[in-house]
C-alpha cells in the first residue's frame, strides 16, 4: 500500500484509478464492505483502489473543540487499512485552503485531474467543498462530464442498525468491547512509542510500559484485559490502565501496561496494544498502599479471565 501525502505527489503519469472519500475512523466493517465493492469493481477494470482521506478530519478543523474522539489516528488507520485491498491512500491536508475550495474545483483538481477516476464511491449524503455545497448530486453529473461513474455506498447494518465510528464510540465508552469487536471486526486497538514515565509502577512492585499514544482525547478510559504486539512471543498478556491516574492527580490521558511475566528493555519499542476486557473504571485512592491492592486484584483478574478465555 503506497501512502500519498498531499495532492502534489500524486504520479504525473496520467493513470487512471477507482476510488472512495471518507475519513475511515475505526476501519470497521462497514468501511472494510465499501473497501470490498472498491476492489471488485477495481479487478473487474484493472485499475488500481484508491483511498482519499484527510488529515486533520473535517470536523476537526471547523469544530475543534466539539469532536469526538478519535477511533484510529492516522497511523493506526493505514496500519488498519494494510489487512485490505486498498493499493493507495491520498491523504489530503485539511486546511483553509481546502476548506475554501469550491466544490466544482475540487472535483476538477482531485478527481478529474489528479486522480484521472473512473469509478467512485461515496456515500449519498456525502458532502464537500466550500459551504459543502458538493454533493452526491452534483458528483454524478460531474461524472457524465469528465467521464466516470459514481455509485452510492451500501449501508453495512448489523442487528438492522448502520454500523458506523458513532455507534463503535458509544460502545467503548460504555465498556461493552465485545459489541466493539462485533463492529469492528477485531479488538479495538491503540499504538504508540514505549517511553519514560514517572516509574511509579516500578516503585509500587508493577513496572509498566509507558506508552505515547498522542491523543488529546481517547473513546474509552479505565482498566483493561490487555494483548499487546510488537514484540517477540506476541502477543504478550497483560493489564493496562488509560486514563488520567487520579491518585496521582494526573491531568492528561496516558497509557501503560503492565505485561505479565516480562521483564526486558523495550524503551523505543511501537507496540500495538488491543482491549480485550474492561475490568474497572479509575479511582482515585486514598493512598499508594490502597491503589497497589488493587493493581494486585486487576492483575489476579486479569490473569482469570485468559486462563477462562484458554480452558473454553
Amino acid at each position: 500500500m503506497r501512502f500519498i501525502r498531499g495532492l502534489h505527489n500524486l504520479p504525473a503519469d496520467g493513470s487512471s484509478c477507482v476510488a472512495t472519500i471518507g475519513n475511515f475512523d475505526g476501519v470497521h466493517l462497514g468501511h472494510q464492505a465499501v473497501i470490498g465493492q472498491l476492489a471488485e469493481t477495481a479487478a473487474d477494470m484493472g485499475l488500481p483502489t484508491t483511498l482519499i482521506t484527510f488529515e486533520p478530519q473535517p470536523l476537526e478543523y471547523f469544530r475543534p473543540q466539539q469532536t469526538p474522539a478519535r477511533l484510529t489516528r492516522l497511523r493506526e488507520k493505514l496500519q488498519a487499512l494494510r489487512r485490505f485491498s486498498v493499493e493507495r491512500v491520498l491523504c489530503l491536508p485539511f486546511n483553509r485552503k481546502l476548506a475554501l475550495m469550491p466544490a466544482e474545483d475540487f472535483i476538477k483538481a482531485v478527481l478529474v485531474d489528479g486522480l484521472h477516476v473512473k469509478y467512485l464511491v461515496v456515500g449519498d449524503d456525502f458532502r464537500f467543498g466550500k459551504d459543502r455545497r458538493g454533493d452526491f448530486a452534483m458528483l454524478q453529473r460531474a461524472g457524465k462530464q469528465f467521464g466516470f461513474q459514481v455509485v452510492n455506498m451500501h449501508t453495512f447494518a448489523i442487528d438492522e442498525q448502520r454500523v458506523s465510528s458513532s455507534r463503535i464510540r458509544n460502545a467503548l465508552s460504555a465498556g461493552d468491547l465485545a459489541e466493539a469487536e462485533r463492529l469492528l471486526g477485531r479488538p479495538y486497538r491503540m499504538s504508540g512509542r514505549v517511553a519514560h514515565g514517572e516509574k511509579l509502577g516500578r516503585q509500587l512492585g508493577y513496572p509498566t510500559a509507558n506508552i505515547h499514544i498522542h491523543r488529546k482525547a481517547t473513546p474509552l478510559q479505565g482498566i483493561f484485559v490487555v494483548e499487546v504486539f510488537g514484540l517477540e512471543g506476541e502477543p504478550l498478556a497483560g493489564v493496562a490502565s488509560l486514563g488520567t491516574r487520579p491518585t496521582v492527580d494526573g491531568k492528561k490521558v496516558v497509557l501503560e501496561v503492565y505485561l505479565f511475566d516480562f521483564d526486558q528493555d523495550i524503551y523505543g519499542k511501537h507496540l500495538q496494544v488491543s482491549f480485550l476486557h474492561k475490568l474497572r473504571d479509575e479511582v482515585k485512592y486514598a493512598t499508594l498502599e490502597a491503589l497497589t491492592k488493587q493493581i494486585e486484584q486487576d492483575v489476579r483478574d486479569a490473569r482469570d479471565y485468559f486462563a477462562e478465555e484458554r480452558s473454553s
